[in-house]
């Protein structure tokens, strides 16, 4: 007997998600839906609407790692369902935090014996490692001025205005001035002289960055110690030094082993980290080991009973996963000082591969320095015909995520764009790319040409008639890549 279409139920008896009811319905987005669906379903839906995600080896905007070897894959799912704060339960992944903050400390040349253990802890990000260096600062501060029967309602910390966003969080967050040194064109970190002299009794450290997000350079921190400690001498003060090693801290010691800006330094007493960038772990890790326990107070560490035996910690979350540690010692063991330094060495070649590419166009200008993170900061020659923005937005088509951006105050005047060069962007990358940008700026050069010549075969027009035909031009290119985006896309 023949079965009517009308009585076939299509979920019970088709397997294919595409010929389910599902792929038909649009699902709530704001609140959560009355009925559950299967699971190949909502798989799929959520999978179909994450591929207009970019693709994150492209993202040259990231610091981020964005692969890792297929092992270290396997160890990070195998211990997605432990809680790292269970040290009671899970105490092999706490002796692992524990070597890596070790290895970490060593690294970073802190004068601690072979068998002594090194003061830190693991974080989510550099973002919470400098939270807590600066309330370790803050407190130490605070203890001092009441023991001299002083005033401690004024904290300030001296950085840099190039710095990241997380230490305008701290200082808000937590209620202490950010006294920031003003950049200039040309000279785009903190200058260790104008920092110093900004320095005062109320200053609970200076923040120095080894490897700036905005050019990857390197801030003086040598210099920048002997000027504090001349100034401190003269005033009796014990200003301390924080670096922010968040991009830079694992390219340093490898590439740069002779440059003093960790422990070697007297006046550093805390450095932060994040494993998830040159650490080479997937997000989000991050680290901060201090030079020893005097620079940690006693009393900001916690010691909890909650899950069966006496557990000292500090950190501002509580329950958080236990996978990125776990790769970041795998990473350890796996690769090693010279594996660490082969990549790093790599990373250095390819930005060079990529610099000279851009200096044979005669269009850019390379603001990012030698030495430093591996990244390429570049800004135009000549942008009163087309700016980074547009280069940035062009590129998109390609797939190719690199931001524009403006420089912090005072030199906001000055725009560039920036590549990130990471472990997995190879030679062959680094080639596409440079292709890819060079016929965009053919193209953006083209079409205002085009333009231009219309404009003048029409007759005379006024400087500021042109000025404004140039802006729809820009304008129509936008249009025309979205549109570009979207064709590509469907």
């Amino acid at each position: 007997m023949a079965i009517s279409s009308t009585s076939v139920d299509y979920d019970q008896n088709l397997h294919s998600t595409f010929a389910s009811r599902y792929v038909r319905a649009s699902l709530p987005r704001f609140k959560m839906p009355d009925q559950p669906i299967p699971k190949d379903a909502a798989y799929q839906i959520i999978n179909d609407e994450l591929m207009l995600d970019g693709n994150p080896r492209l993202n040259l905007a990231s610091f981020v790692t964005t692969w890792m070897e297929p092992e270290c894959d396997k160890l990070i799912m195998a211990s997605l369902n432990k809680n790292y704060v269970d040290m009671d339960e899970y105490p092999i992944t706490t002796e692992l935090q524990n070597r890596c903050v070790n290895m970490i400390a060593h690294l970073f040349h802190a004068p601690i014996g072979e068998d002594d253990t090194a003061v830190g802890v693991g974080t989510v990000g550099s973002s919470e490692a400098i939270m807590l260096a600066g309330l370790a600062f803050k407190r130490k501060w605070q203890a001092k001025r009441k023991s001299q029967g002083k005033p401690c309602n004024n904290p300030n910390i001296v950085t840099g205005s190039n710095v990241q966003v997380c230490w305008e969080k701290f200082a808000r967050y937590f209620e202490v001035e950010l006294k920031e040194v003003k950049l200039k064109e040309g000279y785009y970190v903190m200058d260790p002289t104008k920092a110093v002299e900004m320095v005062d009794e109320n200053t609970i450290c200076v923040a120095a960055i080894l490897g700036s997000t905005m050019t990857g350079e390197f801030e003086d921190v040598k210099l920048l110690n002997e000027l504090l400690m001349e100034k401190n001498s003269k005033t009796g003060w014990d200003t301390p030094i924080h670096v922010d090693a968040a991009s830079g801290g694992f390219v340093a010691p490898f590439l740069y082993p002779d440059l003093e800006w960790d422990f070697r330094l007297p006046l550093v007493k805390s450095i932060n980290v994040s494993g998830h960038k040159y650490g080479l772990v997937y997000p989000g890790v991050g680290w901060v080991v201090w030079r020893n326990k005097e620079d940690l107070p006693a009393e900001l560490v916690f010691h909890i009973n909650y899950l069966g035996s006496d557990q000292p910690t500090f950190t501002l979350n509580f329950s958080k996963g236990s996978s990125q540690i776990i790769a970041q010692y795998y990473q350890f063991i796996r690769l090693g000082f010279e594996g660490y330094k082969q990549i790093m060495e790599n990373c250095r070649e390819n930005t060079r591969v990529l610099r000279e590419g851009l200096e044979k166009t005669g269009r850019f200008n390379i603001i990012s320095k030698d030495i430093g993170v591996p990244l390429l900061a570049f800004s135009l020659k000549d942008s009163s015909r087309y700016t980074v923005f547009d280069i940035s937005e062009s590129l998109r088509r390609f797939g190719w995520i690199i931001p524009a951006y403006t420089m912090p105050p005072d030199a906001q005047h000055i725009s560039v764009l920036r590549v990130v060069i990471r472990e997995d962007f190879s030679h062959s990358l680094a080639d596409r790319l440079i292709v890819d940008i060079v016929r965009v700026v053919k193209e953006l050069e083209a079409a205002q040409q085009t333009h231009n010549t219309s404009i003048v075969n029409d007759g005379e027009v006024s400087e500021h008639r042109v000025r404004e035909m140039q802006r729809g031009i820009t304008k129509y290119w936008r249009r025309f890549v979205n549109d570009k985006k979207t064709s590509s896309v469907c």
